[in-house]
């Protein structure tokens, strides 16, 4: 995954995070990804992106602490 793929909320305000998620993954384009970078188990971002895009992404830990959580966002094919 390249750098250009890759988003490190951890220099957002907590606030922040959320929103500019969402927003991503509004963008993504079907078939396309991103690797989530945060401070903390993003699992509770899962379960919104759940509710609001129903079966059109994809969620996978590439990393999982204690430091550091990486996680790969993908929006499906069939999501388009």
């Amino acid at each position: 995954m390249s750098s250009e793929n890759t988003v490190d909320v951890r220099t957002l305000v907590p606030a922040q995070r959320h929103a500019k998620i969402f927003q991503l993954v509004n963008e993504l384009a079907a078939g396309s990804s991103f690797v989530l970078v945060n401070d903390h188990d993003p699992k509770p971002l899962y379960y919104q992106l759940e509710a609001e895009y129903p079966k059109q992404f994809s969620w996978t830990y590439l990393e999982r602490g204690p430091e550091v959580w990486r996680v790969e966002i993908g929006k499906l094919q069939q999501a388009a």
